[in-house]
């Protein structure tokens, strides 16, 4: 029998670990003979002396079969999905999954709770009473084949592997390593039983890779990753320079998906990574042939109402309200101090340290700070001015959702203190920065 304490030494002196050495780590994780000291300082070992490809492969393989592996014989269209590495505001998975489920293809997406500084798409998702982010894999199934999309959480059986690993590494400094990073999207995707995958990697002061040279060894490594594994995959690198869409929290951020899918608001550069990310999987999907029939098929299910639709009846399936289109806040808690940050000065709105805003809304329990932690899903920011904006001293920047008026106020001085206001307009960044495939 390999010893943890043995393990754990070869890759803290940077050796390549074997393939039994990685399964052994990987049985640790589900059958507990890897405790959890041991756990963080087998990824913090990681962490530091990194991981070749092969290694990386190994183990993510070895995750995703560490539980069950799903399979769609029963569907009669293509099985795609998308995954982001995260970043601040980043609701584009709602939006996108009942976008490209309406236009015909099949998206059983299982999404992560909250790491670090970024928001976990499980987490907003049940900002919405009732709804249940851990059905049981039938019932997943079911809706996937009924709906063409489920948003659901990890189960318990699906990469249990990684379920334990992702959770330490959150509260352990180890959220921002290539492997790991690489080894758990790819380890829960691929259970998934997917044709086809796009990823979405974030890029700037607010994601977890924070200049281009990160970026694109990322977005390298999960191409070379999962093709290896057998799932074609392409990855967009997009632009996290600024918080994506004009809220970041959870309740606040399905409110901005209702308002996205039902055409009352579209904010540029947030439909701008919907469409490209939704354009890349249909064709990938094979369900359009040129980007020019992707944009079509997209703009004719958000124009017709097909893709709230789709979004809705998905939200009712898992438990939620059947009129979240209709009334969104019947089924969400609003806070309880609802009010507007306020430029303490003129100018244009140059910079925004996007990771520090992400860090004031978990600073409001809106994120974890330890392990298994329940959140408040009421707080956050909207009504976010992006980055090239004209204000005037005294206007309002954002409008802070508080749980009290001391948090509020401390949330404001944080808000402010991340925002940067020039007499110049700075350079506007693109949102769509490379194409990897």
């Amino acid at each position: 029998m390999l010893l943890p304490q043995e393990i754990i030494r070869t890759k803290r002196d940077g050796l390549i670990l074997s393939a039994d050495k990685i399964q052994g780590f990987v049985d640790g994780l589900v059958n507990g003979s890897f405790n959890d000291a041991q756990v963080g300082s087998m990824a913090m070992a990681i962490f530091q002396q990194g991981m070749e490809i092969e290694e990386i492969v190994a183990f993510t393989k070895a995750m995703m079969n560490s539980g069950d592996v799903l399979s769609w014989p029963e569907l009669d269209g293509p099985v795609v999905d998308k995954h982001s590495t995260g970043g601040v505001g980043d609701k584009v998975s709602f939006m996108l999954a009942a976008i490209v489920a309406a236009c015909g293809a099949y998206v059983p997406m299982i999404s992560g709770r909250g790491l670090g500084h970024t928001g976990g798409t499980s987490d907003k998702l049940e900002s919405i009473a009732g709804f249940n982010v851990q059905p049981t894999i039938s019932e997943f199934k079911r809706i996937v084949k009924d709906i063409g999309v489920a948003i659901i959480s990890q189960t318990d059986n699906l990469a249990p592997a990684d379920k334990r690993l992702y959770s330490i590494r959150d509260v352990t400094g180890t959220v921002e390593s290539i492997p790991l990073i690489t080894a758990s999207i790819l380890s829960k995707k691929l259970s998934a039983g997917l044709d086809t995958l796009v990823m979405d990697v974030k890029m700037g002061n607010g994601a977890m890779m924070s200049d281009m040279t990160q970026a694109i060894q990322l977005a390298q490594s999960i191409v070379s990753v999962a093709n290896g594994a057998g799932v074609p995959t392409q990855a967009i690198i997009t632009d996290m320079n600024q918080v994506l869409g004009t809220s970041a929290g959870n309740a606040v951020e399905m409110y901005e998906t209702v308002k996205y899918l039902t055409g009352k608001q579209r904010e540029p550069r947030l439909h701008a990574v919907v469409v490209a990310l939704a354009t890349s999987m249909l064709i990938s999907s094979k369900i359009a042939n040129t980007e020019a029939e992707a944009k079509t098929k997209i703009n004719a299910v958000l124009a017709n109402g097909e893709a709230a639709e789709v979004f809705s009846k998905m939200i009712a399936a898992l438990g939620g309200p059947n009129n979240l289109l209709e009334a969104p806040w019947e089924s969400m808690t609003k806070a309880n101090v609802i009010k507007d940050v306020i430029a303490t000065r003129s100018g244009y709105i140059s910079g925004m340290q996007t990771r520090d805003i992400g860090l004031s809304i978990v600073g409001m329990k809106g994120g974890r700070t330890a392990n298994g932690q329940l959140i408040d899903h009421s707080v956050g920011f909207d009504r976010i001015l992006p980055v090239g904006t004209v204000v005037n001293k005294g206007d309002a920047v954002a409008r802070i959702h508080a749980a009290n008026e001391e948090q509020a106020t401390k949330a404001s001085q944080e808000y402010l203190t991340a925002l940067s206001i020039s007499e110049t307009k700075a350079e506007e960044l693109p949102v769509i920065y490379k194409i990897i495939d």
